[in-house]
């Protein structure tokens, strides 16, 4: 397993932008397709983004597509989440994930989880 470490969260009024980092150690982070979930209040945890090990594929839930960006620099270990025109609803917690392969991850198959980052989008 990889270690993952999210940072970037807070508060954020509607329209504002975001960016959240996860930082990976342990496993060799380039070989991991990496993804980012979120959990709202009361709800489940949801898909949000993923990317290949390579960052030439990226994948994202139709709630997010075209405002939220996922991008990745292996040489730091690290994964990102830009998130602009923020909106209340996307107010959740943001988990990193892991796995192997990308197509797992949209399925919510996960290696490795961190320990989530708290976004609250106020309107």
């Amino acid at each position: 397993q990889v270690q993952l470490v999210e940072s970037g969260g807070g508060l954020v009024q509607a329209g504002g932008s975001l960016r959240l980092s996860c930082a990976a150690s342990g496993r060799t982070f380039s070989s991991y397709a990496m993804g980012w979930f979120r959990q709202g209040p009361g709800q489940g945890r949801e898909f949000v983004a993923a990317i290949s090990w390579t960052g030439k594929s990226t994948y994202y839930a139709d709630s997010v597509k075209g405002r939220f960006t996922i991008s990745r620099d292996n040489a730091k270990s690290t994964v990102y989440l830009q998130m602009n025109s923020l909106k209340p609803e996307d107010t959740a917690v943001y988990y990193c994930a892991a796995d192997a392969a990308s197509s797992n991850l949209r399925l919510g198959v996960v290696d490795s989880w961190g320990q989530g980052t708290q976004v609250t989008v106020s309107s």
